[in-house]
């Protein structure tokens, strides 16, 4: 598939790019970033340049924290989300090097405790499947239940009760817990951790020794980036984020210079400092384009996927890269030009916002042609805050007046009570300092208030990220005037999040 796209309109023919073009972009790639955090685009921002098994340029801009005089520095440790998948894959590739796996092991016979809703995909599905997000699953599968406190192995355990979303193979779902599955399976032959192979199998051969997939060792790091969301108009450090459940597809935390020594193999084809640690075939099947994703959203590249990299032909041709976010508060970037020998890395401690895209899409054209052809940044920052900011306007439009007439609730003994599901467990609906309050998640771990709307529809405001988002809980009146089941809509985005009344 690959060497037809060479001929795809619009598609740019690799360039081959002298030293002194990156050196002569690299004043005015700074001085654009200054802008940036001068502006208040994001508190603070680290980034990294390669080219030629180089690295060229690595340097931090701004605050690690609001409010606090800490500065980002080229070595700021800063959670990366779902740049993490990306490094993963290479992970993966290095266990497949070994033969310890291939991409086409099934997970049947590596992992047979894992179960799809269905028979067939579920004795099939391949490592190459889960990472190429192509299982079938629901997009979103498995992270409301980590939302709400659920550990790595009982969400990986419940994904069997979620009806696919497509049939096995034939559409691309980007799926964090799909590709978290394909990783602890890949792990499994070793008998150990997932977070100890990738340190063993990357971290360490690269010398990135402020990497890792465990949380803890983010919270042990000295100099590390908060994570900021917008407050008020500005930014603010209010949110903390533990992704070790995800931690194959969003766990990682890093720094640029530790990144850059990844991009390198990347670029080297599984070469670092002149010794071969990744086979070539394995390293090059993450990089064949397998899934269509269909035009980037803002620079119209043709886009697919791979294996855990996304995989564009566009205005300077390919591109290997992957976007990483967390909406409460992280943003993180890696594009690589293969055919050039040239990589950036940015990463950020702030969402919303298009910055990292914006600087590497600004200096690939410093770069190419010489001179900025788009704001990027501003194109990406309108990208990302379409991503939410339209959903929030409508629901806080749709319930910003209770209809009228309005229909009292029936008493609070109506609906209080346990209600379950196998997906969701178990939700506790009862009184607490004279209201209604929502308990889901094991032992009770989340607790939100809910706020009458109409007789039996209450609204509940589940998100610390988006807390001014409106969210419906909707109770099923039984012939005894008592609720039957309640329906959480912050939970059903796979169609589970109906729970009957428990006896």
């Amino acid at each position: 598939m690959a060497a037809g796209m060479a001929f795809l309109p619009g598609v740019a023919e690799a360039q081959t790019i002298q030293r002194e073009r990156i050196t002569n972009a690299l004043p005015r790639l700074e001085a654009m970033i200054d802008r940036i955090i001068a502006a208040k685009e994001v508190p603070g921002l680290s980034i990294a340049i390669i080219h030629d098994d180089e690295v060229v340029y690595r340097k931090g801009f701004g605050l690690r924290e609001i409010g606090k005089p800490d500065m980002v520095g080229a070595d700021t440790v800063f959670q990366i989300a779902s740049l993490s998948k990306p490094v993963s894959s290479t992970v993966v590739a290095a266990l497949v090097s070994e033969g310890i796996i291939s991409w086409d092991s099934r997970l049947a016979d590596i992992d047979p405790a894992f179960r799809l809703a269905e028979a067939y995909p579920t004795s099939m599905i391949t490592i190459r499947d889960l990472f190429a997000h192509r299982s079938g699953l629901p997009g979103g599968a498995g992270d409301d239940l980590e939302e709400i406190g659920y550990g790595r192995d009982e969400i990986l355990q419940r994904l069997r009760l979620l009806r696919p979303a497509s049939s096995f193979r034939s559409a691309y779902a980007y799926s964090n817990f799909g590709l978290t599955a394909g990783a602890v399976a890949a792990a499994k032959p070793t008998g150990r951790s997932w977070e100890d192979v990738a340190e063993e199998k990357l971290f360490r051969p690269l010398r990135m020794t402020s990497t890792s997939s465990r949380h803890a060792d983010f919270l042990a790091r000295p100099d590390r980036a908060a994570l900021h969301i917008r407050d008020n108009g500005g930014w603010a450090a209010k949110v903390r984020r533990n992704p070790d459940p995800q931690a194959p597809a969003g766990g990682v935390s890093s720094t640029v210079g530790d990144l850059a020594n990844w991009a390198r193999l990347e670029l080297g084809r599984g070469m670092f400092d002149g010794k071969r640690l990744i086979a070539v075939n394995a390293l090059d099947q993450t990089h064949e384009p397998l899934m269509s994703r269909g035009p980037n959203p803002v620079t119209q590249a043709q886009s697919f996927y791979g294996l855990g990299w996304n995989v564009e032909f566009g205005r300077h041709g390919l591109t290997w890269g992957h976007a990483g976010a967390f909406s409460t508060g992280a943003r993180s970037l890696v594009t690589l030009y293969p055919k050039s020998g040239l990589g950036i890395v940015v990463l950020s401690n702030a969402f919303p916002t298009g910055v990292p895209e914006g600087v590497s899409d600004s200096f690939a054209d410093m770069v190419f042609d010489g001179e900025v052809s788009t704001d990027w940044v501003t194109a990406w920052d309108k990208a990302y805050a379409g991503l939410f900011g339209p959903a929030i306007g409508a629901a806080k439009a749709t319930y910003a007046k209770p209809p009228v007439p309005r229909s009292p609730p029936l008493a609070p003994e109506a609906y209080e009570g346990r209600y379950a599901n196998p997906y969701v467990g178990e939700a506790i609906v009862k009184r607490e300092a004279g209201g209604l309050v929502l308990k889901v998640g094991p032992g009770e771990g989340q607790t939100t208030a809910l706020h009458h709307f109409d007789r039996d529809l209450f609204l509940t405001y589940p998100g610390t990220d988006m807390p001014e988002m409106p969210s419906e809980v909707r109770f099923s009146i039984g012939p005894d005037s008592r609720a039957t089941a309640v329906t959480i809509d912050f939970l059903d985005g796979s169609g589970v999040g109906t729970l009957r009344r428990a006896p």
